[in-house]
């Protein structure tokens, strides 16, 4: 199943470099409760567990804060994911772009998503 799998990335990859496939947009807001100082520094202090502790399936993990407002990029694999968070005072709002290989998986990447955010910042 393996060696399938990840035939099917390689072969997603050529095609993707070969035709150059556009990126689907994934935007997703989760309200919170809690002080948006604490909620910034929550996602942040997520963000460099991520790297940490999935280091195996995530690679290039970059982020970058102005104020409430990081850009992420990684690659998942051999899939590359960007956005933006933006820390509201009462809510957090991704706005990502994902694959088009991905798309048929958006409404379990956002519930995912959803909820480790709603544990996390509750």
């Amino acid at each position: 199943m393996r060696m399938w799998a990840h035939g099917c990335f390689a072969r997603y990859n050529y095609l993707r470099a070969k035709y150059n496939f556009t990126m689907a947009s994934l935007e997703i807001d989760v309200p919170f409760s809690i002080p948006q100082q604490e909620a910034l520094t929550r996602i942040k202090t997520l963000l460099t567990q991520t790297k940490t502790e999935h280091g195996n399936m995530i690679k290039n993990l970059q982020e970058d804060w102005n104020g409430n407002t990081g850009t992420f990029s990684f690659t998942a694999q051999g899939f590359d994911i960007s956005g933006v968070l933006t820390v509201n005072e009462n809510n957090l709002h991704l706005d990502a772009k994902l694959p088009m290989a991905l798309t048929m998986f958006k409404g379990t990447i956002s519930k995912i998503i959803t909820d480790k955010a709603g544990e996390l910042l509750s």
